[in-house]
């Protein structure tokens, strides 16, 4: 019961998080969506044996970071609650992937632990970018942005209705849990033979409950759209955040700092 409403109030937080006002929370969300997706065609256009190429990346993740306020440590829990399953993604490579690729001094390192190194950091870099942008954004902003770029309006309605009844699926969850632990007093009663039941009536009474919201909504007029507290306008300073983060971008994908430094100091004490 407490680690279901804990998680509740911990998925909540980002919502709490878009309410900010920074600079960052006051720009535009097309702008933030924009630069968001050029920041994921980036990172995700590496081949897969670089890895060094995408570590001046995380100037971006750690510049909103500081802008916005936003705390570190809670998003760094978040992002890895992610990490085991690029790990289990990556596992085997080192095992299927044995061709040398480079030395570090005496030690050779093959292109499967290369490319399990690169599977970690742009799973670092893209979640944290998506939580980055939920946590100055929200996601009902997020939904109008990817409207007003062109995504249908049904998929958007959609993608709100989801997030929306995610809450209410881990409130009757909660409330679920908590009525099984007062009637076995603390104990596992009936043990797993109970869970197909509560499982089926949990997912019972949610499909209730959605239904009664749903209703009370086309009562106070709900049209299919979703509407926002705070009405947002594409100016210059949404303008400079665009053009400067993807030339930023563009043109750490065009080349590599790191390989570049590394020369450079390579050629100073040589």
């Amino acid at each position: 019961m407490a680690s279901i409403d804990a998680a509740l109030l911990d998925f909540q937080r980002l919502d709490r998080l878009a309410a900010g006002t920074s600079a960052l929370h006051r720009l535009d969300p097309r702008a933030k969506v924009l630069v968001v997706l050029v920041f994921l065609v980036s990172v995700i256009s590496f081949g897969r044996y670089q890895v060094s190429a995408l570590v001046p990346f995380f100037v971006f993740p750690a510049a909103l970071i500081g802008l916005a306020d936003l705390p570190a440590g809670y998003l760094a829990r978040k992002v890895a609650l992610l990490c085991p399953f690029a790990l289990v993604v990556g596992v085997f490579n080192p095992l299927l992937d044995t061709d040398i690729q480079l030395y570090l001094g005496p030690v050779a390192i093959s292109g499967g632990w290369l490319s399990f190194a690169s599977i970690l950091v742009r799973t670092l870099l893209t979640v944290s970018a998506a939580l980055i942008l939920l946590a100055t954004t929200g996601f009902p902003a997020i939904c109008r942005a990817l409207e007003q770029l062109g995504m249908p309006k049904v998929f958007a309605v959609q993608l709100l209705f989801l997030y929306r009844y995610l809450f209410v699926l881990a409130e009757e969850g909660g409330r679920a849990a908590r009525a099984r632990e007062l009637r076995s007093f603390g104990t596992k009663g009936q043990g797993v033979s109970s869970y197909s039941s509560l499982i089926a009536t949990l997912l019972l009474k949610t499909w209730l409950r959605a239904e009664r919201i749903h209703m009370a909504m086309l009562a106070r007029g709900f049209t299919g759209a979703f509407q926002i507290r705070q009405n947002y306008r594409f100016g210059r300073a949404e303008l400079l955040y665009l053009c400067g983060w993807s030339a930023l971008f563009i043109l750490l994908r065009l080349t590599n700092p790191a390989e570049l430094l590394g020369s450079l100091v390579t050629g100073l004490f040589s």
